[in-house]
């Protein structure tokens, strides 16, 4: 029944019936804009993400109901395309969990654990515009049935933002270290992005240190599994955490790689990813592209 509410606002939403003109209607639009400001950018995400589970429908309110542009090639643009994606879950399935939000500027973006058509990690990047979320992206992967070699988990680890005074210092090491390494494979740089071989990994399929990147990579070389990022689409960063969006291709599918860096002292200490393999075009029910920043 509580998903039914937030389905209803959503469709409310976007057909404007919030805003009909009458004195109760300003006054209620009026209430969800006074909401919207004096909560912060962060906890609006953090409530409208865990909404797609308890089914409030206040969090709605937080997105503009005449502009918001989905990048989720799986669901349709604006409201009612949200709304259509909410009624299409299975009843009672719904988990989110969200472990860390971070922001820069008119973004927010958030590393989430949920059940959303089956067990996910996701990182969803929301573009606010006077005060209302108007563009959404996101890069959703199967969570593993196990922890990585190492005993870790896709969204365990460190959560506690600092150094905000380096945060320009860091996106930029974050994007050098992808654009070298990840995107021209210059090999020959890549010990001097780390402390030694400190670098603590959360990837499912690769263990700790960075030698344990090496051997990773060796072993999918071996067996004929290729990495390839082709371009860099959008960096993100809070203090010690950098978001790096990127496109290209694993195993031959075209993918989008969204790989979540903490940078200490400098050097990339913690690495959490998702990489999601982009639908064909005949498939997408948004025509706007998975990146489009």
């Amino acid at each position: 029944m509580k998903r039914r509410f937030i389905i209803m606002s959503v469709i409310a939403l976007s057909l404007g019936v919030v805003a009909c003109g009458n004195k109760k209607g300003d006054n209620q639009e009026q209430t969800n804009n006074d909401t919207s400001m004096q909560i912060s950018k962060k906890q609006q995400v953090v409530e409208l993400l865990k909404a797609i589970e308890t089914g409030a429908s206040e969090p709605v309110g937080y997105i503009n109901a005449d502009n918001y542009k989905q990048h989720n090639l799986g669901i349709a643009d604006g409201l009612a395309g949200f709304g259509e994606a909410l009624a299409a879950l299975p009843k009672g399935s719904a988990r989110v969990n969200t472990v860390r939000v971070f922001e820069d500027g008119d973004y927010v973006f958030a590393h989430t654990d949920y059940n959303f058509f089956g067990d996910k990690i996701g990182f969803d990047i929301f573009r606010f515009e006077d005060g209302k979320i108007v563009e959404h992206w996101d890069n959703l992967q199967e969570t593993p049935k196990q922890p990585n070699p190492s005993g870790r988990t896709m969204t365990d680890g460190t959560t506690e933002i600092k150094d905000l005074d380096k945060t320009a210092d860091n996106k930029a090491l974050a994007r050098n270290f992808v654009d070298d390494i990840l995107v021209n494979g210059r090999m020959e740089k890549l010990a001097g992005y780390f402390d030694g071989d400190n670098y603590i990994q959360h990837n499912p399929s690769i263990p700790d240190q960075l030698s344990g990147l090496g051997k990773a990579l060796e072993a999918m070389a071996k067996q004929g599994i290729t990495m390839t990022y082709s371009q860099i689409h959008k960096v993100l960063g809070e203090g010690n955490f950098v978001l790096v969006v990127s496109e290209g291709q694993i195993g031959g599918v075209h993918s989008s790689f969204y790989d979540l860096f903490r940078i200490e002292n400098g050097k990339i200490a913690e690495h959490w990813d998702t990489i999601e393999p982009i639908a064909a075009k005949a498939t997408w029910k948004n025509q706007n592209g998975k990146f489009g920043f």
